[in-house]
């Protein structure tokens, strides 16, 4: 099976198929039951109500989803009231927009899910302000509407009760294959031919899309009592799959070394080649596990790494037997790491095949799961003391209501046709807080609105039969919902023409409204960009600073976790592994904030290049102190050399100080002085590595600080 279809098949039984097959299911079978008995208006009714709901149903706990949607059926509720009655008078509507465009846009200080609430409550919203009802019958008509709301949340919950597991199976399938192209990059730093500074961005990217599938992955399994509680094989695979694919990760960032430096030290070796070959080897491998895993199968079949990892052994005994005089510690550290990942990926497959699974799922250990999971805090005085110029989101609020206002006004004095609303439609789903997310959904939802325009013109052109067109509408909504979160652009090229079709079957004529589409998206796709502009900016680099001081704090944090352990003191797995994870969180909020700033106009990206060195400076931090947790565990270092503790101290001094410089705390570490006449004279092989490594952070550190200084000055 090649790769282009093993991936076709996976995006099959990925969760974006899945959401997108149940999302088309919930907003459309009412419709198709209510036309059975020829109830057509009132099953679209009810899937208007859906559709607006239907934006709440992101990725997550689904205890998350049903308190979510149940507060956005409410207020589609409230707002279909509203709406119904303001829209009598052109100045109470336009006021209402202002005001609902604001509140709502608001709630993204309590986070996406809370935002996607806004958004479904901004949908009802703009889909009332075009419905002709008497104002006897809008109590009705939002009564049926909020019933559709409802039905969808029933629908959607009790589709993850019949199938508890599924999402957080597809969602770590997907982090496994995420984790495989994260290693393949890692391998190519070991080929002579590539660019080290180009795969440092490929690097730095994909480390981004890792971290959201983990804090994804984290939600679904660790936010969720069945999961959590419940004692069933099918939990704890889920479970211990995740754990050690967490410690898989850890170890690929720890194969990280001074690639400049061992190519030209072994480049007169065939090693470097065999040690990427071997990286790619396990890449394929851990793919084979991924795919398993997102088809529901069983995999049993694994390769045993032990001949290649043996072949890699003897080459470095030989160059060692030849290099006498040279330190060749740092193949010997790349091999252990190479086992460590061969152990990994063992344990992975061992939970998926049937023989061994059994027992390895007996004695699974008591973890407080709770406190690797973030929890949102919905207290009113967040939303309060977000109300001032100085916060970002007060600012998008202010934003979105005053270009909702433009576009309402926009649409009334020059009467762009029967679906006006079309043009805040396209300003509320393309205005986003920062300016390069609004730059890139506005030129996705362009290109996606005139190819989709001309897709279902053709469609509806060239096939006259209906039923054959009712396929095609089939097809393209589930098109529409499968890529939303994969890929936008598909996703409004499939909306179009599905929108399209929609109309022509309500009676609607399909050339004059696709005309009408294109241009009520580029008007708001125009006044939006405009806005971005002109309208309270927000710019990466007013940001940049607090993804700095978090990110070097992280480090400081987990590098005194290391130096405690080191001298001696108790480090729980639990207080690593939550310094760990914050380092990952971290480090990809930094990496997803630069690269956003590269999309910004050249005149906004200050300091660019040495927030790029910063960005792989980190990284290579990070790696380094992976490297040196993934070895702790196995030796007994306390009570090290004076020297080692020296460049501990320094490192985490020069750190702190960096980390003050940006307005951060530093993080305390104090060491009882040790009496050195008890300090052995001459170090052991572990030490030296330990002293080589404590060398490379310090560097590092120093590095960081030079940096971090050049971007404050």
């Amino acid at each position: 099976m090649n790769i282009t279809s093993r991936e076709i098949k996976s995006f099959f039984y990925s969760q974006y198929f899945s959401d997108g097959l149940r999302i088309s299911l919930g907003i459309l079978l009412p419709s198709l039951i209510f036309n059975y008995f020829n109830k057509f208006d009132l099953g679209l009714t009810l899937s208007l109500g859906a559709l607006c709901v239907s934006v709440v149903d992101i990725p997550g706990s689904v205890i998350h989803k049903r308190n979510a949607m149940a507060i956005c059926n409410l207020c589609v509720f409230l707002v279909a009231v509203a709406t119904g009655f303001a829209r009598l008078n052109v100045f109470t509507l336009g006021a209402e927009i202002a005001i609902f465009a604001f509140l709502f846009s608001m709630l993204t200080v309590y986070g996406t899910r809370a935002a996607a609430v806004g958004t479904g409550s901004l949908l009802m919203m703009i889909f009332m302000i075009e419905k002709a009802s008497a104002p006897s019958q809008v109590l009705g008509y939002s009564l049926i509407v909020t019933a559709g709301g409802i039905w969808y949340m029933i629908f959607t919950v009790l589709f993850f009760t019949i199938r508890p597991y599924r999402a957080a199976q597809q969602a770590l399938g997907e982090n496994i294959l995420d984790v495989v192209k994260f290693l393949r990059i890692k391998a190519d730093f070991y080929l002579a031919d590539t660019d080290v500074d180009e795969n440092y961005r490929k690097l730095v990217s994909q480390q981004i899309q890792v971290s959201q599938h983990q804090d994804l992955v984290r939600e679904l399994l660790f936010k969720s009592r069945v999961m959590v509680r419940e004692s069933t094989n099918a939990s704890r695979v889920l479970v211990l799959t995740f754990i050690d694919l967490v410690d898989l990760y850890e170890q690929i960032l720890a194969t990280h070394y001074d690639y400049n430096e061992i190519r030209k030290r072994y480049s007169n070796t065939n090693l470097l080649n065999e040690i990427a070959r071997v990286l790619q080897q396990m890449a394929h491998e851990l793919e084979n596990i991924g795919y398993a895993v997102l088809s529901n199968r069983r995999y049993n079949h694994s390769h045993d790494f032990n001949a290649e990892l043996e072949h890699v052994k003897r080459k470095i005994d030989q160059i060692s037997a030849v290099e006498l005089s040279t330190s060749n510690l740092v193949l010997k550290k790349i091999l252990i790491n190479l086992r460590d990942l061969s152990q990994n990926i063992h344990n992975i497959f061992n939970y998926y095949n049937s023989r061994s699974s059994k027992t390895l799922l007996e004695n699974t250990p008591d973890v407080e799961y709770s406190k690797f999971v973030t929890h949102q805090d919905y207290a009113p005085r967040i939303f309060f003391d977000n109300l001032s110029l100085s916060s970002s989101s007060f600012k998008h609020a202010f934003r979105v209501s005053l270009v909702c206002l433009v576009g309402f006004i926009t649409a009334k004095i020059f009467a762009l046709g029967h679906h006006s609303y079309w043009v805040l439609l396209t300003i509320i789903v393309i205005l986003k807080p920062g300016f390069s997310l609004s730059k890139q959904r506005n030129y996705q939802r362009l290109i996606g609105t005139i190819a989709g325009g001309l897709i279902g013109i053709l469609v509806l052109t060239l096939i006259p039969n209906t039923n054959i067109q009712f396929i095609f509408f089939i097809v393209f909504m589930l098109g529409t919902y499968s890529f939303t979160r994969l890929n936008y652009v598909v996703s409004v090229i499939f909306m179009t023409p599905y929108v399209l079709i929609l109309f022509k079957f309500l009676g609607v004529g399909h050339l004059n409204l696709a005309e009408e589409r294109i241009i009520d998206t580029i008007i708001g796709s125009t006044i939006a960009f405009i806005a971005t502009y002109l309208i309270f900016p927000t710019w990466e680099f007013e940001q940049i600073q607090e993804n700095l001081r978090d990110v070097i704090h992280a480090n400081v944090n987990y590098l005194v976790k290391i130096a405690e352990t080191i001298t001696g003191r108790a480090v729980s797995t639990t207080d690593y592994k939550l310094a760990r994870k914050d380092i990952y969180v971290k480090s990809a909020n930094l990496s997803a904030t630069f690269e956003r700033m590269t999309s910004e106009p050249k005149s906004k990206q200050r300091k660019i290049k040495e927030i790029h060195k910063f960005v792989v400076l980190s990284h290579i931090l990070s790696s380094y102190l992976a490297n040196l947790a993934s070895g702790l565990s196995e030796k007994n270092l306390h009570k090290t050399q004076p020297e080692n503790l020296k460049l501990i101290r320094k490192s985490i001094a020069v750190l702190n100080d960096s980390t003050k410089k940006l307005g951060g705390q530093p993080v305390d570490f104090i060491v009882e002085k040790t009496n050195n006449a008890e300090q052995k004279k001459e170090l052991s092989t572990d030490e030296a590595l330990l002293k080589e490594q404590l060398g490379f952070v310090n560097k590092i550190s120093y590095d960081i600080a030079k940096v971090t200084d050049n971007i404050l000055s």
